[in-house]
């Protein structure tokens, strides 16, 4: 105990009482503040067009994300195979941390409209939508893979974006794909 007394006595002679208010706090231990928890998305926004993803809550943007869609263009999705990335609303039904990406969201895709559209064409709408990071072994590409629209109808971030998005979005939390 005299060397803390010490040291706060010789700072205090030093320099004055801020930096021995400074020493004090360290010699006993003080702890920094901790950051606020992140506040949860209540709900998702994806605008094709602008190849940009909002988590939202209470009415609010709290995160905002570049992302790249389907390969097959910006028209809404008609039929598996098709390459695009469904338009519409839906839901995160499920969340997988082993994947064939570094995490992904599943989307509720198709939902009843999406069916009755394909049962109307004979065709099958196909499914497997998701919000996910770059495939295993690729998060080294980082955010280049936005240069282009590569994915086979999902909406890709980088592993580290997918790793908040993860963390600030439930199961359960509606997701709405705009043109």
């Amino acid at each position: 105990m005299k060397s803390r007394s010490f040291i706060a006595q010789a700072a205090i002679w030093l320099v004055g009482a801020p930096l021995a208010a400074f020493v004090a706090l360290c010699a006993f231990g003080a702890q920094p503040a901790q950051q606020p928890a992140p506040q949860k998305a209540d709900s998702i926004l994806i605008l094709k067009k602008d190849h940009v993803m909002e988590l939202i809550a209470g009415g609010k943007v709290i995160r905002t994300y570049q992302v790249a869609l389907g390969r097959g263009g910006l028209a809404p999705k008609e039929r598996q195979g098709d390459g695009r990335t469904p338009e519409g609303h839906y839901i995160i039904d499920a969340k997988y941390e082993a994947s064939h990406y570094h995490k992904a969201l599943h989307v509720s895709y198709p939902n009843a409209e999406d069916r009755m559209r394909a049962a109307k064409l004979g065709i099958s709408p196909g499914g497997s939508i998701m919000i996910h990071g770059l495939p295993n072994g690729k998060g080294w590409i980082g955010a280049a893979h936005r240069f282009y629209d590569w994915t086979l109808g999902c909406i890709a971030v980088t592993d580290e974006e997918i790793d908040e998005v993860f963390k600030l979005v439930a199961v359960g939390t509606p997701v709405d794909i705009r043109p």
